[in-house]
Formats: C-alpha cells, sequence, structure tokens
C-alpha cells in the first residue's frame, strides 16, 4: 500500500472534477479525500495499491470532459492514514 499527495493544477475549478476524482478514486479502490484549493488547484490525497494508485493517476491526468489538468505534482509516501473511504473535502 502507498500513498499518493497529488496537486492538480488546470481547469479544475468549477467543472465537476472533485467529484469525478471521487467516482474514480471508488472504480480504483482507492481512499483518501479532494479538496479545491484557494489558488485554482485540487489536492487529492490518496491511498491504495501501487498499481491501483497508477490507473487513478492516469485517469486523474486526463480530467472529466469539462476539466483540462495542465500538470499535476506528485509526491509519494509509504506512510499510510488508514482512510476508510473517499471523500470530497468542502
Amino acid at each position: 500500500m502507498l500513498q499518493y499527495h497529488l496537486i492538480v493544477n488546470g481547469r479544475v475549478h468549477g467543472v465537476g472534477f472533485r467529484y469525478f476524482t471521487q467516482m474514480k478514486a471508488n472504480a480504483y479502490h482507492i481512499t483518501g479525500w479532494v479538496r479545491n484549493l484557494p489558488d485554482d488547484q485540487v489536492e487529492i490525497l490518496a491511498e491504495g495499491s501501487e498499481d491501483d494508485l497508477v490507473l487513478f493517476a492516469n485517469s486523474i491526468k486526463e480530467g472529466n470532459p469539462f476539466s483540462r489538468v495542465t500538470s499535476i505534482e506528485k509526491t509519494e509516501s509509504s506512510h499510510l492514514q488508514g482512510f476508510k473511504s473517499f471523500t470530497i473535502k468542502y
């Protein structure tokens, strides 16, 4: 199990990106959370197997039909917080 901390840049506010992220997390058995940052970025803390996290991160790079992801900053860690589900933080 690994943890990814992702900062997503691009057109990711006001386009359903957090909900899209939650749906992808559930599809790939990822736990953690997603939230908007005040500087028009989205922050994601995700935990899961390495294979599932890679698939999840790749789907986040593609985004939903209304978003446009220009870059993702990724930090990987083996320190887990043991989330039980994936939530949207407000």
